[in-house]
């Protein structure tokens, strides 16, 4: 098993580079190879989307579709698949896997007021959020 930095992901999905979006593509087109993929790396990789001006929802997407590849395999991949669809459904990705990473707390305190609300009213599996008085 190979692990996978953020930027040869970041390469992969936004073809921003073409010498290394080839590479990164055949890398990840070798079906012999399987990659390991640290959370912190999903993590990273989803702030890089968005700083490179991709929606969080088709961010989401695309986190979830490497997911799905057969040689790909996601620390906490459970956990990712939530956040993806909370991000899919208006999350910031960041914040729906902090919660999705924190489902067997009681509570996760937060200074985001509209983080609070958002989970309030989400379909979503998460911990009671709230602010803190």
């Amino acid at each position: 098993m190979i692990g996978l930095d953020t930027n040869i992901l970041a390469r992969f999905l936004l073809a921003d580079d073409v010498g290394q979006h080839d590479a990164a593509r055949r890398l990840i087109d070798d079906a012999a190879c399987s990659y390991w993929v640290p959370v912190t790396v999903v993590l990273e990789l989803s702030w890089v989307l968005k700083g490179r001006g991709v929606p969080g929802p088709a961010a989401a997407r695309a986190i979830a579709d490497l997911a799905l590849l057969p040689n790909m395999r996601m620390q906490s991949a459970e956990a990712i698949a939530v956040a993806a669809r909370a991000a899919e459904d208006g999350f910031e990705f960041a914040d729906a896997l902090h919660l999705a990473m924190s489902r067997k707390v009681d509570q996760f305190l937060t200074f985001d007021r509209q983080l609070a609300r958002r989970c309030r009213a989400g379909s979503h599996a998460f911990p009671a959020t709230r602010v803190p008085d």
